[in-house]
C-alpha cells in the first residue's frame, strides 16, 4: 500500500538521483536520446527521471548504471 502523503525526503532523493543520472550522462558524453537508446527508453523518460517528474525502477537504474559505466551506488547513494 502506498504511503499517503509521501514522506518529505522522497521527492528530495528523487531529485538527487535525477541529478546524478544527468551528471554521469553528460560526463559520458551522451544526450538524453542516446542514453534512452542504450536503455530502451524514450528520451522523454530520461528527461522525466532527471527532473524527478518520474522515478526510475530498479531495473531502469541498473540499465542506466551499466550504460554509463558507473556502479549503481553512484546513482543512488
Amino acid at each position: 500500500m502506498p504511503l499517503d502523503p509521501m514522506p518529505d525526503w522522497v521527492p528530495t532523493r528523487r531529485r538527487e538521483i535525477g541529478e546524478r543520472i544527468r551528471t554521469h550522462r553528460r560526463a559520458a558524453g551522451l544526450s538524453q536520446l542516446q542514453l534512452g537508446e542504450h536503455v530502451g527508453r524514450d528520451h522523454k523518460t530520461i528527461h522525466r527521471w532527471e527532473t524527478a517528474q518520474r522515478a526510475p525502477s530498479l531495473t531502469d537504474l541498473l540499465l542506466v548504471a551499466d550504460a554509463l559505466g558507473v556502479p549503481l551506488a553512484d546513482l543512488v547513494r
